[in-house]
């Protein structure tokens, strides 16, 4: 079964394969994209947003895998709206603190990908992310994104707010949205995605014998 891993500042120690998987993976992912911006990592699949009060959120199976995954912002902290397109929120505007983060690279894995329009691991991550925001108490996430995910969020029951008008960056139109976290928005999630039961994980991920080496796997 796949489940959803927070990982915050507290618990990377713990998840150090998980989160090398992660880069691979999201480095690979960031090559699709087809904005120069979103595509810019490291050779390590990083970016100048990755942190020390970033959150990971990573679906990960039940043989250490990681399947999809996405990261949080704290929206006072520097961001990709706030650094680099704050001009896609020049309308609403777009709220910095405590209550705001900001959502990026959201990527599945090429292995975990299924014959259909939406993803079994896609989906954990979405439904995951809702309910830690609403444990958390976080309202709302921004996000910025190309825009033909709008009516695909609208699809799956996110209802995004544009901050602003779209506009072209590098060949490619992108925009800034927000998206409230409710119950409403995780019911409509689960039942595009087909998922039935709560996603988060309350433990890390076990590791295999044949994973377990030094250098490799999960360390308290």
């Amino acid at each position: 079964m796949i489940r959803l891993h927070v990982i915050d500042r507290a618990s990377r120690g713990a998840y150090a394969d998980a989160l090398a998987q992660h880069h691979a993976l999201r480095r690979a992912a960031a090559e699709e994209s087809g904005c120069r911006t979103l595509r810019a990592v490291d050779a390590a699949g990083r970016d100048r947003f990755d942190g020390e009060a970033t959150r990971y959120l990573l679906a990960i199976d039940e043989d250490g895998q990681v399947a999809a995954g996405t990261r949080l912002l704290p929206s006072d902290a520097p961001t990709l709206l706030s650094e680099i397109f704050p001009s896609l929120a020049d309308i609403r505007g777009f709220e910095r603190g405590p209550g705001t983060w900001e959502c990026t690279r959201f990527f599945a894995s090429a292995r975990f990908r299924e014959d259909r329009p939406l993803s079994r691991a896609a989906g954990v991550v979405a439904a995951g992310m809702i309910e830690h925001c609403l444990e958390q108490g976080i309202p709302r996430l921004n996000l910025v994104i190309e825009t033909y995910w709008i009516p695909q969020m609208a699809e799956i029951g996110w209802n995004p707010r544009p901050l602003g008008l779209p506009a072209i960056s590098a060949g490619v139109s992108l925009c800034a949205v927000t998206i409230a976290m409710t119950e409403e928005a995780l019911r409509a999630t689960r039942a595009a995605y087909g998922v039935d039961a709560p996603v988060l994980a309350r433990s890390r991920p076990s590791i295999p014998p044949d994973r377990a080496r030094p250098g490799r796997g999960l360390t308290a």
